[in-house]
């Protein structure tokens, strides 16, 4: 494809490699799914792989195509309504909860509508004026980063309804086997005081990671590694699930209605513990991080081991003494690993998301943008805990140590684990 013009913005010149790089991930995810994975809805929470295609189109349709592209039609007018997740100042949304009854657009359709999109918006960033430029090059920067959050969707969706077949069918072998050698834990200082907390610079960050604040801190120090699956498994065995004095009131009242025994996944079989993965039921590896617990879990284990979990200020601050490297979903493992060694801080970014004892709220002076693209992250305040660090279903270049990812208490579908504090 022809570069951009020179008199478009630096910014601008780069986006559509990056456009094209990001959105061919997406189809990179799909190469291994058959056509009726692609159309079910496992819970209301998930999505089928259909609409998080449709969706993520729908939003540079949306966003950028409607508003700038000369005389811009509509793929279809339909899609507006059906792949609007919940931007009320878009319009009115198709329920969430009955995704998975559609059966049309068909998934060659919503390929159409894929390739069509692309065409136009690489037209677009071709042959949009300086003027235009300024405000389309950080609605595409946005669309990419969300389009990344829906690649990680995709998986841990993907895996909820993969887990509901009996005969747990695998996504996608591992490349290799994990190590089961447990490292030690060990413990690291972090010293208390006033910090400087949110994003700084001038690359891309969300708008709840903004202003730039201070916070108080404790001295306290932050667990080197997760918890690994053995150590939970000794919180399992020691009774934890059956131990109120351990769980807040509203979690405990989960365990007893939804009748938890053990994470998400676990699988006992002759009395022997099995972890479903996207690469199929295996043996539970005592080594791994423990993933897919609610925060509730991981409240309450945290006070079985006379611990705490540390707030999202504590785990940013600790976070500076380390690299953004792991286990992201470039490495394809599509699961936790256990830490390589046991020196510093292991597994700080990738792997599996780091429940926060934070609630999601705005620092202050936060102020979403105006109009409908301000419901990104504004709105869903309320009744969240902050989570850190990103997972093995994450990628790299999405990923920062001030992403303020946000999940209700009860949520364990997503990649999340825990690391210890005290």
């Amino acid at each position: 494809m022809a570069s951009i013009p020179s008199e478009l913005s630096t910014r601008c010149s780069v986006l559509l490699p990056k456009y094209e790089s990001v959105r061919g991930f997406t189809h990179v995810l799909c190469e291994p799914l058959e056509i009726e994975d692609f159309v079910v809805q496992s819970m209301p929470d998930a999505s089928p792989i259909r609409w998080h295609l449709a969706h993520t189109t729908w939003f540079f349709e949306t966003f950028i195509l409607k508003r700038f592209a000369r005389n811009y039609e509509p793929v279809n007018p339909m899609y507006e309504y059906l792949f609007n997740s919940y931007y009320n100042g878009i319009g009115e949304q198709f329920p969430r909860s009955k995704r998975g009854l559609l059966t049309r657009p068909t998934v060659a359709e919503v390929m159409i509508y894929r390739r069509e999109v692309d065409n136009r918006m690489g037209q677009l960033l071709l042959e949009a004026q300086p003027e235009d430029a300024k405000q389309i090059a950080p609605l595409v920067e946005l669309g990419l980063h969300h389009e990344q959050q829906h690649q990680e969707l995709m998986l841990t969706d993907l895996k909820h309804a993969l887990a509901q077949n009996p005969m747990y069918p695998a996504y996608e072998p591992r490349p290799a086997s994990f190590a089961e050698e447990v490292t030690p834990q060990t413990w690291h200082p972090v010293e208390g005081g006033i910090v400087e907390i949110g994003h700084a610079d001038t690359r891309f960050a969300y708008d709840n990671e903004s202003p730039r604040h201070e916070a108080l801190i404790p001295s306290l120090e932050i667990a080197g590694r997760l918890v690994t699956n053995g150590e939970y498994l000794q919180f399992v065995e020691d009774g934890g699930y059956r131990r109120p004095e351990l769980w807040l009131s509203l979690g405990w009242n989960t365990v007893q209605s939804e009748q938890w025994e053990a994470p998400l996944y676990w699988v006992r079989r002759n009395e022997t513990w099995h972890e479903f993965t996207l690469a199929g039921l295996e043996p539970l590896n005592a080594a791994s991080p423990v993933t897919h617990v609610s925060y509730f879990e991981a409240d309450a284990l945290a006070r079985w081991q006379a611990s705490r979990l540390p707030t999202e200020f504590e785990w940013e601050t600790a976070s500076r003494q380390v690299p953004v490297e792991g286990n992201f979903v470039e490495t394809r493992h599509f699961h936790p690993a256990p830490a390589q060694d046991a020196e510093g801080l292991r597994q700080m970014l990738g792997d599996a998301w780091e429940w926060t004892s934070s609630s999601y709220a705005p620092y202050p002076g936060f102020e979403p943008p105006e109009g409908a693209i301000g419901e990104y992250n504004g709105k869903f305040m309320c009744q969240q805990y902050v989570l850190r660090g990103g997972s093995c279903a994450t990628s790299q270049s999405h990923i920062r140590k001030t992403y303020r990812n946000f999940f209700p208490p009860e949520a364990r579908w997503q990649f999340t684990g825990i690391r210890l504090a005290r």
